[in-house]
């Protein structure tokens, strides 16, 4: 699999992943050939390149549901573009409440984990797309910490609206790779111009801008290593700010290198000052961090695979060495010592790779 920016896309080339419109009606199936139609389509939606299959390469394998979470991530992140446009310029709601409700259909209501797989982000879309990510963490997150409804519903509908003030951020700026403080300072007034829309355009539900601020002066707090006191701070703030960072450090575009989930979620429990320890617990609850057959690298350099999760911690699984063939259970401290998971191996498009003939063919069933 490679990846290929718009400018260079040939008609024939493979695909690796579906192509969808802006209504999630699928366009062009995965292995399906790229058609000068195509091509249009794709620099129509702003688009900035695909993810295209080598000459004699298969089909990566991909279950329904990894499947219906592109399509969803893609068909919502369009509405959200449209529907922060219209905030933004016209103060006033198009289809917000239906864009919240059908991400907690989805995903505020799992009975299991699912792979939160990342898609690559441009400038066009980054807003939409981080606002989308924020909301669906918001929703599981809140779903698996119990929260009432109405508050996972207010929590969800700031994660969607918390960016617009983004949206006045000028491009010189947004294209940096390093900011500096001035342009920190802009980029903190116009969130800060942001709110004050958030506030006019729902006043009669002042949590939301509550949500949106209290999230955004936590974030600052954090970033700039200042003392905060979250105890007045109400929940929905809190699971966004969470939801907030794991995303800009899983985020991929074509500019930085991502965090993966693992180092996310460790950075996440390190600071578990900062961030409530019961949340991050919510977040790996809700997301496949290191499924069996996950291939991974250990702290001492050496490869394997993944055999049996740790409930109890789940950064300890039971992993099968490469180097030795050695099943290693890393929860077994006095054993092992602090040998542990480096990293989590991924597929270029941002897939933990998943090796489960090689647990077969050790013996080992799932």
């Amino acid at each position: 699999m490679i990846f290929v920016r718009q400018e260079d896309l040939k008609v024939g080339m493979r695909l690796a992943k579906p192509i969808y419109n802006k209504k999630g009606v699928l366009l062009y199936e995965r292995d399906s050939k790229l058609t000068t139609q195509g091509i249009d389509s794709v620099k129509n939606f702003g688009i900035i390149g695909l993810y295209i299959l080598e000459p004699a390469e298969p089909v990566p394998p991909m279950t329904e549901e990894d499947i219906e979470f592109e399509r969803f991530q893609q068909a919502t992140s369009f509405a959200i573009q449209d529907e922060l446009k219209e905030i933004h310029d016209n103060r006033k709601l198009k289809n917000l409440p239906n864009i919240a409700a059908s991400i907690i259909k989805g995903y505020g209501r799992l009975d299991h984990r699912i792979n939160f797989v990342q898609n690559l982000r441009s400038k066009e879309d980054e807003i939409a797309k981080h606002s989308l990510n924020a909301a669906m963490l918001c929703a599981m997150i809140s779903h698996k910490m119990n929260i009432r409804l109405s508050d996972q519903n207010e929590a969800v509908t700031a994660a969607l609206v918390h960016g617009v003030g983004l949206l006045d951020v000028p491009d010189e700026i947004r294209d940096k790779k390093e900011k500096t403080e001035e342009d920190e300072k802009i980029i903190f007034e116009c969130k800060r111009r942001g709110e004050t829309i958030i506030e006019s355009v729902f006043l009669s539900t002042p949590a939301i801008k509550r949500i949106v601020a209290q999230s955004t002066r936590m974030l600052n707090a954090f970033n700039h290593g200042s003392d905060l006191d979250t105890k007045k701070d109400v929940i929905g703030a809190k699971i966004l700010c969470l939801a907030r960072i794991f995303d800009d450090m899983t985020a991929m575009n074509d500019v930085n290198e991502p965090t993966s989930e693992i180092s996310a979620v460790r950075f996440l429990m390190e600071h578990d000052e900062f961030f409530d320890p019961d949340m991050s617990r919510a977040l790996m609850d809700s997301i496949n961090l290191l499924a069996p057959g996950t291939t991974v690298e250990l702290t001492n350099g050496d490869k394997g695979l993944v055999i049996t999760e740790n409930t109890s911690n789940i950064l300890e699984p039971v992993v099968l060495s490469f180097g030795d063939n050695r099943i290693i259970d890393l929860g077994q401290k006095l054993i092992y010592g602090d040998l542990g998971i480096k990293d989590v191996m991924k597929t270029m498009d941002n897939r933990n790779i998943i090796d489960r003939e090689a647990l077969k063919k050790a013996g080992i069933n799932l």
